[in-house]
């Protein structure tokens, strides 16, 4: 029998390779993984150091994959990072003066409200539709706000960045390729900021981001091959199935 060290390995690794595959082509894997590291009786603090090391394993790979690809928009995508990376800061900061519960209560909060956020109807800009200035106030401000939330959380900010980019003008395939550069860049940050706290946990961590890779890896095939139409049934599916799954939490 498996001891209960390697049980949770396996658990992560699974729970890591599903929420790689859902972040890559669309979102919201933070909302498995961090009730996962909970479940596992991490501290609240702890668990969202630790879900980091994942978040970048995944967007690292993702960001090569895009590349490859060459649907990277890399100075799009560079600039965008720059008010991103203030809000992170800000809110990494933020995520450690919490309390244990304080976060606990935050998450599911953001989780509902996310989740019922995401549900709203959009219509996905025309394939030769312009893309605005990354500078442009709007944008500026939007993704400040989304570095905000993902140095503070984490989970479903990719269905912000998603917003962001195509209120910007750009495609779901090119917005998924800024929306990992973007989150690459603010996780770089945040985890450095929760590691000198102390509150991250890099056996675990490092277990969540094998399968995190191995997800990313899968989701970047889909997302580029797949094309556009694709991964907006996929994403309205993802809200979907998150917002069942939040409706019977208890």
């Amino acid at each position: 029998m498996l001891d209960s060290g390697v049980q949770a390995s396996l658990l992560l690794f699974v729970v890591g390779l599903v929420a790689g595959v859902l972040n890559v082509i669309a979102g919201g894997g933070s909302f498995l993984t961090l009730p996962a590291l909970l479940f596992l009786g991490l501290p609240a603090a702890d668990a969202n150091g630790t879900n980091r090391v994942g978040v970048f394993a995944q967007n690292l790979t993702g960001v090569v994959g895009f590349h490859r690809s060459n649907v990277m928009n890399w100075r799009w995508g560079l600039a965008v990072s720059v008010p991103a990376l203030v809000g992170a800061a800000l809110g990494a900061w933020w995520a450690l003066q919490m309390s244990d519960l304080g976060f606990r209560r935050l998450l599911s909060i953001a989780m509902l409200g996310m989740t019922l956020w995401t549900l709203r109807r959009t219509t996905p800009p025309a394939a030769d539709a312009p893309v605005s200035s990354p500078w442009h106030p709007g944008t500026v401000v939007a993704f400040f706000l989304i570095g905000v939330y993902g140095g503070l959380i984490q989970a479903g900010v990719g269905f912000a960045v998603l917003a962001a980019t195509s209120a910007a003008g750009m495609n779901l395939v090119r917005g998924n390729a800024v929306k990992l550069l973007t989150v690459l860049l603010l996780t770089v940050l945040s985890l450095a900021i929760f590691a000198s706290g102390g509150v991250v946990q890099w056996g675990p961590g490092l277990a969540l981001g094998a399968g995190n890779v191995a997800g990313a890896l899968i989701g970047v095939r889909l997302a580029v091959r797949q094309g556009h139409a694709w991964i907006q049934r996929v994403v309205t599916a993802t809200v979907v199935i998150f917002a069942v799954l939040l409706w019977f939490d208890r």
